[in-house]
């Protein structure tokens, strides 16, 4: 018997976990959904049953009642209580920031290194939305030509910052955002730093170094929230140690598990966030050569950022744990 528990399941990211995992099927008996006290008691259809939302408390893993927990309820929940789910032999997919750069968790994007999600203390973390589509491509590049330095732009959608954000850009208000972020580009995401960056900034070029396993490769990033519902779009500029063709590049990408290169400017043709929306894949697009540089590249890059940048790189995480125990 597999038993899964999720919790925030009634958030946004909870809610797509939910969609996701009935669109996969997985091999799973039993599902529990936990959530705050104010959504105790919620029903929720899934699965083609009836679920009423159980409040998470310190017991609600006791028994080990649980093999594995999704968990997309914030960062001081999870600090907390996929402790406790983890010490009653529970393994923990947590989507927050709590656990992602703690040594001795993995920080896991399946296409990319899978293969540190078996080394774990029962807690395994989902990276930042924007890291995690960033990183196949660059997975792929490094492999082949090895990077010498990343520059991240990104241009991230409402969604990213949960019902509130979207409500702000929907009613025009500020309830998540210090501006309103219709009609606004806001160059602030998370909290500012001593040193001038934001913690997004920061995630990015840390989860980017803890997951192609380069501690001292140059990053840097520049994160901006935009008036758009969903998906992530991010300009990556590249510098490559060796040389490459432009064609070369865009075949490898395009053979490479997860993603799907748009690419042909002289039918306008490159991803763009209405399309991406509602898919897995990591889209990319405007592949080009840097000529500012020796052996640079710019690229475009998006994804749903609640499925692929969140609940569907859990499930996959997951996915993998459960068909490798058969």
């Amino acid at each position: 018997m597999i038993n899964v528990a999720i919790v925030g399941a009634t958030g946004v990211v909870g809610e797509m976990f939910l969609k996701v995992l009935e669109e996969k099927k997985l091999n799973i008996d039993n599902y529990v959904l936990f959530a705050s006290k104010k959504s105790k008691g919620k029903k929720i259809k899934f699965m083609n049953k009836e679920y009423i939302v159980e409040e998470l408390t310190e017991n609600s893993f006791d028994n080990n009642r649980f093999n594995y927990a999704l968990f997309s309820a914030g960062a001081s929940t999870a600090e907390k209580y996929a402790k406790i789910a983890a010490k009653n032999g529970c393994i923990v997919i947590d989507n927050s920031s709590c656990f992602r750069m703690d040594k001795s968790v993995p920080l896991v994007v399946p296409q990319v290194n899978m293969e540190d999600a078996y080394d774990n203390f029962n807690i395994i973390a989902n990276p930042n939305c924007s890291t995690i589509q960033a990183v196949l491509p660059l997975k792929v590049l490094d492999d082949k030509y090895k990077l010498k330095r990343v520059i991240y732009s990104t241009y991230q959608a409402v969604s990213g910052a949960g019902k509130k954000g979207i409500d702000d850009l929907l009613n025009n208000t500020t309830t998540k955002f210090d501006y309103p972020i219709l009609n606004n580009c806001l160059p602030q995401i998370d909290v500012f730093l001593d040193n001038g960056y934001t913690k997004e900034e920061t995630k990015m070029i840390e989860e980017t170094r803890k997951i192609l396993k380069k501690p001292k490769l140059p990053i840097t990033a520049t994160c901006v929230r935009v008036p758009v519902l969903n998906c992530h779009c991010e300009s990556i500029n590249v510098e490559l140690e060796y040389d490459f063709k432009i064609d070369d590049i865009k075949t490898l990408l395009n053979n490479s598990n997860g993603i799907i290169v748009l690419d042909d400017p002289k039918r306008n043709i490159y991803p763009i966030n209405t399309f991406v929306s509602g898919n897995d894949e990591v889209y990319v697009g405007r592949i080009r050569r840097d000529f500012s540089v020796e052996n640079g590249i710019n690229f475009w890059c998006v994804a749903d950022n609640l499925r692929k940048g969140a609940a569907t790189n859990a499930i996959e995480i997951l996915e993998n744990l459960i068909n490798t125990k058969k």
